[in-house]
């Protein structure tokens, strides 16, 4: 049981709190291993290396990345009023989103499950 009063117990865990910039997309409708290829590829890089890399990568996650990535810089930007030439990807996942479940019909009355794979993509940037 933690000690003092509930004022107390909140200032105390918002002090903890990651104060870098970062953008979220909830429920992208990518699976999370395609999403982690494109992810894995600006993971580190500074903003405007990555935002090159995004532009030229015909998978389909890299345009979502890149309005996640555009998000996040002006987050940076506004919020935190960091300059944009000293940004870098400090953090970049993928997690498991619901799954929607559909019914393909087959022969002779069957009918196979297709799931459609949704993901909870961050990103998080950090200044050199």
């Amino acid at each position: 049981m933690a000690k003092g009063h509930r004022s107390q117990i909140k200032r105390e865990r918002n002090a903890n709190k990651d104060t870098r910039p970062s953008a979220k997309l909830s429920y992208a409708r990518v699976s999370v291993s395609k999403a982690c290829f494109v992810l894995d590829a600006i993971r580190g890089k500074d903003v405007t290396t990555a935002l090159g890399i995004l532009t030229y990568n015909p998978r389909y996650a890299s345009s979502l990345i890149k309005k996640l990535l555009e998000s996040a810089i002006a987050n940076a930007e506004n919020n935190n009023g960091m300059n944009r030439d000293n940004l870098y990807i400090a953090e970049c996942y993928a997690n498991k989103g619901p799954t929607m479940k559909r019914v393909q019909p087959r022969a002779q009355g069957r009918a196979y499950r297709i799931e459609k794979r949704m993901s909870h993509i961050t990103i998080v940037l950090d200044e050199k």
